[in-house]
């Protein structure tokens, strides 16, 4: 731990964080880019749209339902990470929109932390918390995240190594060891949790970790948030030839990762070469029509939908202020 400690504090002396991270980032769209013009250059178009008219309204429907419960899930991130850090005040319904509004719009925009924190201190000001609020939620959030993601990764790769293979390019071997190491990993920071209460930060930074068995509530939150997303990517995918849930989750949750990593906006580029690699027994143009299907329905709508949402807010407040002194929260 003193080994790592020192490297890292190396690192950000000598190089800086920020840069490394968005050498990475630079680096994921780049490839991403490049591959993707790859794949694309002998599509044909007019196969692409007649995929998209041959796709039934049932499977959209769904896929729709499958999304909003999805984005349903997603709310919890932010009323989970309010209970946290103590600021029981904020109802639910004020969580809901902060989380569905600052997600959609963060990640739809690029730079989620900044884009998204913008949006969430703007709704919650209105409740009395500042930046250091928003900082705090940021964190649980995000930690939520993370933990979602390595247990579905770490299951599934540890499950179907030969699926995260078609993405990693590893051997069944490794692949299934870093799964295992993932799950190792998350059962030793429930462990840790066990004894007492833990503590990160200090000062108005300072953060009451969620105990063990919250955290296994984190760890539902971030799964039921993955699976949803992927079933409905499995519902728009064509009908043949068949694959597997598990192997598609898996791929959906690397894919995510990557886009996410790379803070394209919305993913762009990334999520989708990403998928069109590591689903090469598909159709490419029936599979790209299902993509975009999907960008439709689970980032365009969701990303409108949420600019809705703050407008009418920002216009009820600014008539609040009009008529009197009291503002709806």
């Amino acid at each position: 731990m003193n080994a790592m400690s020192a490297v890292t504090r190396a690192v950000d002396a000598r190089i800086g964080w920020n840069r490394v991270v968005f050498a990475i980032s630079l680096l994921i769209i780049t490839v991403a880019s490049v591959t993707l013009f790859r794949l694309l250059r002998d599509v044909d178009l007019d196969k692409v749209f007649t995929a998209l008219r041959a796709t039934t309204p049932h499977s959209i429907l769904l896929a729709g339902l499958l999304v909003a419960a999805g984005y349903t899930t997603l709310t919890f991130y932010d009323y989970f990470a309010l209970r946290t850090i103590g600021r029981r005040q904020v109802p639910y319904r004020v969580a809901a929109m902060a989380s569905f509004c600052s997600y959609t719009i963060g990640h739809s925009l690029g730079a989620t932390v900044l884009t998204g924190g913008v949006v969430r201190l703007r709704v919650y000001s209105a409740w009395g918390l500042g930046v250091i609020d928003v900082a705090k939620i940021a964190f649980v959030t995000g930690l939520t995240f993370w933990l979602g993601n390595a247990f579905v990764l770490g299951l599934g790769v540890a499950y179907a190594p030969e699926a995260a293979g078609l993405l990693t390019e590893l051997p069944v071997w490794l692949n299934r060891a870093i799964g295992i190491t993932l799950l190792v990993a998350i059962i030793g920071y429930v462990v840790w949790l066990l004894p007492a209460p833990r503590v990160v930060g200090s000062g108005e930074w300072k953060i009451v970790l969620p105990n063990a068995q919250l955290t296994l509530v984190q760890i539902v939150i971030g799964i039921l948030d993955l699976g949803i997303g992927a079933l409905a990517m499995y519902v728009l995918l064509p009908a043949a030839p068949a694959i597997d849930f598990t192997t598609l989750l898996v791929i959906y949750v690397l894919a995510t990762l990557l886009g996410f990593v790379s803070h394209a906006p919305g993913s762009l580029g990334v999520f989708d070469a990403a998928m069109l690699v590591a689903l090469p027994q598909f159709d490419k143009n029936e599979l790209l029509a299902a993509l975009l299907v999907f960008r439709l329905i689970y980032y365009i709508l969701p990303f409108c939908l949420a600019l809705c949402v703050m407008g009418a807010r920002e216009l009820w407040l600014n008539l609040a202020n009009n008529a009197g002194p009291r503002q709806p929260k």
